[in-house]
């Protein structure tokens, strides 16, 4: 195979990437114009919606985001889609703030201007377009997070100008910023108040399965059964045993313990696997030294198998984060609220507004642990 056909190959995804975004963008509304919040709106193409000269922009970055598949690897090339990408992501989200402000100068106070689904396609497929540029630098984790801030920053700073403040999403933020923050914080304890008494419950549990073979079956056949629960059906058969001990049948209660024991599995398990994991003659030699068990496994297994257990961790994190949306619909608050509530009212927008910084906030539970985790297994090395 020739270095231009390998090229050709390696490409490949930022190939389909492109062509995915383009294809949205070329049949779907980049945004919609509704007469009010309830009611489905108008899509309005991206040539129709944004200004000639953010539309020529974006085209041209497509542009060579698509020749740039084509291209021999090479750091360089890496780097400018880097660039390009991020670029036409950040005009996509200014496009369609001015397209809203535009839109809502001729339009009755009621009207609402949405992100159509053309919009979040093409900025998903800009994303992943990053992303993969980033796995081919080869970029390490603080390279990563430096372009994510970078991103971030950028259209934080576009926000605070006021150039999305005619978008819908951004109406419902304004309606609800003093709730929004409270839920947000909310879901936080709620994350928080899971993952520590999952790891006061969780480490033992798999200590025990690790140091007794015998003990492992029952202990995670129970814990694989409270798994396979589906969240909403935990949290009704909550309700009734709580509020007849007196704590409350709905509300954060309920809400934390289901998301306790759905924790309780990863953290086990990966404990089981951690200790299990180091070498036997370290513990042999820690015994011989004088240690009691407890001593080997707080100054010796645990630190080794760390890696491990924090995988365990990350993962619980992720999940606890999803599942507290749930937790909404028994009165726990959190961003659940607005998705409900959106659901409810027919406003998507107001979904979103629930959905989205959800979704962020596990993007980034995700990565900071898997920096750290990466962290520890260099200095293990």
């Amino acid at each position: 195979m020739t270095e231009r056909a390998e090229g050709r190959a390696a490409n490949l995804v930022l190939l389909l990437l492109v062509l995915a975004g383009g294809a949205a963008i070329a049949a779907g509304g980049f945004v919609s114009q509704a007469p009010n919040r309830l009611v489905s709106g108008v899509p309005l193409p991206l040539w129709r919606a944004v200004s000639g000269p953010i539309a020529a922009s974006i085209g041209g970055l497509g542009a060579f985001l698509f020749a740039a598949a084509f291209l021999p690897r090479s750091r360089a090339i890496a780097a400018a889609v880097i660039a390009a990408g991020g670029a036409s992501l950040l005009l996509m989200l200014d496009g369609a703030g001015a397209a809203a402000a535009s839109l809502s100068a001729t339009a009755p106070r009621a009207a609402r201007t949405s992100l159509g689904p053309a919009f979040w396609i093409a900025s998903l497929c800009a994303a992943l377009a990053v992303l993969d540029a980033l796995q081919r630098l080869s970029a390490g984790r603080l390279a990563r997070l430096a372009a994510a801030v970078a991103i971030t920053g950028l259209v934080a700073a576009l926000a605070l100008t006021g150039r999305l403040d005619a978008l819908s999403i951004a109406r419902e933020y304004a309606i609800r910023r003093d709730a929004f923050l409270g839920e947000l914080l909310r879901h936080c304890e709620l994350v928080l108040g899971a993952l520590l008494p999952a790891l006061a419950i969780g480490m033992p549990l798999g200590a025990l399965a690790a140091r007794r073979r015998a003990t492992a079956g029952p202990i995670f056949a129970t814990l694989n059964v409270i798994q396979t629960v589906p969240s909403i059906a935990l949290f009704g058969l909550l309700i009734a045993p709580l509020a007849a001990l007196g704590l409350g049948g709905v509300g954060p209660v309920p809400a934390l313990i289901a998301l306790t024991l759905y924790s309780l599995l990863p953290i086990a398990r990966n404990t089981q696997a951690g200790i299990l994991g180091v070498d036997p003659a370290v513990t042999e030699a820690a015994s011989g030294m004088g240690m009691t068990p407890a001593q080997i496994f707080w100054r010796v297994e645990l630190p080794l198998g760390l890696p491990v257990f924090l995988a365990g961790v990350r993962i619980v994190t992720v999940q606890a984060i999803g599942l507290a949306t749930v937790a909404a619909l028994i009165g726990a608050g959190g961003l659940g609220t607005f998705v409900f509530q959106g659901i409810g009212q027919y406003a998507v927008d107001l979904v979103l507004l629930g959905a989205v910084p959800t979704i962020l906030l596990a993007l980034a539970a995700d990565f900071g642990m898997a920096m750290v985790i990466a962290s520890l297994e260099r200095s293990a090395q």
